[in-house]
């Protein structure tokens, strides 16, 4: 069995105790997450993992946004981690050297779509942990009491009506409108612009745009974006803005935190999101989003024929196992994660405490995710009236691209320059990136 690198954010190391007079060298796992709002989970699966076989399991949680850094550090280290998370091919690229080939272990047996891997090619060097779905998370108690009003602007009597931009827009202008009888401060939670905490616009929001101008060439990557649908990115962008808890130009402050908890307190009635969200508002002090009302719906832009739009429906998750560690500790590192994916306390945790939708196959139907948004994405994958949107975001040049068109975005919240601007940015520094590589 070939022990490789594994490509996500857990890391193994080894450590050194004496005994009987001689060095007896002990195997532990060094896991380098990814995840912020999963690293209490990941530290109990540890620990469990412990009391069941003895072997030591380290966590280490990257802030947000700083997970490429953090890696770089880590990795230098003599203890480095043994378990670490790439994006997709690009993040391949930064760190082939240092990821093991997963073909022969049984985590990449159990995958249940094998074209999902990273590979390169007959080795496997990185392996997708979680199939996510996002979209815009809205709260159906407010949502009805909208419907309800008797001074409404719309005919909308449901969220099953709004299937496309236009709707989207009209119910959201016409929601606020009636703040004060709705008890919510915007429609939508704050638009996140502090450091690091603007990734669901530079880089999920942005997927959007990329995914229609792939579709329209038939490709999956490119070294020149035309940014075609640049005004549909606005269109939806824009909305978010103009309909906020806070002003457009007091969002460099704001986190994902902020947004989250103003969603789970009734302040707004949407926030854009992925299913990973609901562990994080149901455990917000104060939290009024009852499970049965915490709902998904796609983020539409104004595309044509968008009306059977689903979710953005993959995967950024890949993980890999640290080549250059020993294979005593590639080989702990490889055990840990399949027993995460396949004893029942591993899976238990993966369903109920991560929330989690697997994409192996030691999983029964049983043992899907519990939570609702998990289940609504469910409900929309298997929706065969919908498309689902493919994550293409693993195309994009590098975290620095993404950091800087998040800076633009910023910029143009706050008056400082026009949406023009961040489009020439993004296909200018799209082009002269992916064309040097």
């Amino acid at each position: 069995m070939k022990y490789a690198r594994v490509g996500l954010a857990v890391l193994a190391a080894s450590f050194l105790l004496t005994g009987c007079g001689s060095e007896k060298k002990e195997t532990a796992v060094y896991y380098l997450n990814f995840k912020p709002e999963a690293a209490d989970t990941w530290e109990e699966i540890a620990e469990a993992y412990t009391e069941e076989t003895g072997v030591e399991v380290k966590v280490l949680t990257a802030a947000n946004g700083n997970y490429e850094q953090t890696l770089k550090a880590e990795i230098a280290k003599r203890d480095a981690p043994t378990l670490f998370q790439i994006n997709g091919p690009v993040g391949y690229e930064t760190w082939k050297n240092y990821c093991a080939d997963l073909s022969d272990t049984e985590l990449y047996s159990w995958l249940i779509d094998k074209d999902m891997a990273v590979s390169d090619g007959s080795g496997v060097y990185g392996i997708p942990y979680v199939v996510e779905g996002y979209g815009i998370i809205y709260n159906d108690e407010i949502m009805q009491k909208y419907f309800s009003l008797s001074t409404k602007g719309t005919s909308f009597t449901s969220m099953e009506e709004v299937n496309n931009y236009q709707k989207l827009e009209q119910l959201v202008t016409d929601m606020t409108l009636h703040k004060a009888e709705l008890g919510i401060q915007g429609v939508f939670a704050s638009t996140s612009f502090s450091a690091g905490e603007d990734w669901r616009w530079q880089t999920h929001l942005a997927n959007l745009p990329v995914y229609y101008e792939f579709q329209d060439k038939n490709i999956s990557d490119t070294d020149t974006l035309e940014f075609t649908y640049a005004q549909n990115y606005k269109n939806i962008f824009d909305l978010y803005i103009n309909n906020s808890v806070t002003d457009r130009t007091q969002l460099a402050s704001k986190n994902v935190n902020d947004s989250m908890e103003e969603f789970a307190l009734g302040k707004c009635v949407m926030v854009q999101n992925g299913n990973w969200a609901w562990s994080q508002v149901s455990s917000i002090d104060g939290n009024v989003v009852k499970e049965e009302n915490c709902k998904f719906l796609p983020i539409y832009t104004g595309v044509s024929g968008e009306e059977s739009q689903g979710l953005c429906i993959g995967t950024e998750n890949f993980i890999c196992v640290n080549s250059m560690a020993s294979e005593e500790q590639q080989k702990a590192a490889i055990e840990f994660m399949e027993w995460v994916y396949s004893s029942d306390i591993g899976k238990d945790y993966v369903t109920n405490k991560l929330g989690f939708i697997s994409p192996f196959n030691t999983f029964s139907e049983a043992e899907s995710p519990l939570d609702p948004l998990a289940k609504e994405v469910l409900e929309y994958m298997n929706n065969d009236k919908l498309y689902s949107v493919s994550w293409n975001f693993t195309a994009f040049p590098s975290q620095q691209f993404k950091d800087d068109f998040g800076t633009n975005l910023l910029s143009y919240c706050k008056g400082e320059q026009d949406f023009g601007a961040v489009r020439s940015y993004v296909i200018e520094t799209w082009a002269a990136e992916k064309g040097a590589q």
